[in-house]
């Protein structure tokens, strides 16, 4: 899909700065505040990994546990959708 974006209009990841996103990647889900971006790698703060996610509509992950190292960080290419969820 193709659309037109104004120069200054930020875009994708770089739009989503300070948002809590969540990554659903080739092996995991992760969700965290997002702190940083460059060409390859995303930063998370306090980020979690899903291992359950229960009802999509429900305010809390059925099973989501803290990562122990703080910022987490997860190559863009191993990206295979993300969104604003909980």
């Amino acid at each position: 899909m193709k659309r037109i974006i104004e120069s200054e209009e930020l875009s994708g990841f770089d739009a989503m700065l300070g948002e809590t996103i969540t990554l659903f990647c080739m092996n995991y889900i992760y969700t965290g505040k997002l702190i940083g971006v460059n060409g390859t790698h995303l930063e998370l703060d306090k980020a979690k990994i899903v291992y359950q996610t229960g009802n999509f509509t429900s305010d809390e992950w059925k099973d989501a546990q803290p990562l122990p190292i703080n910022p987490w960080r997860v190559q863009i290419g191993a990206v295979e959708s993300w969104g604003i969820l909980k």
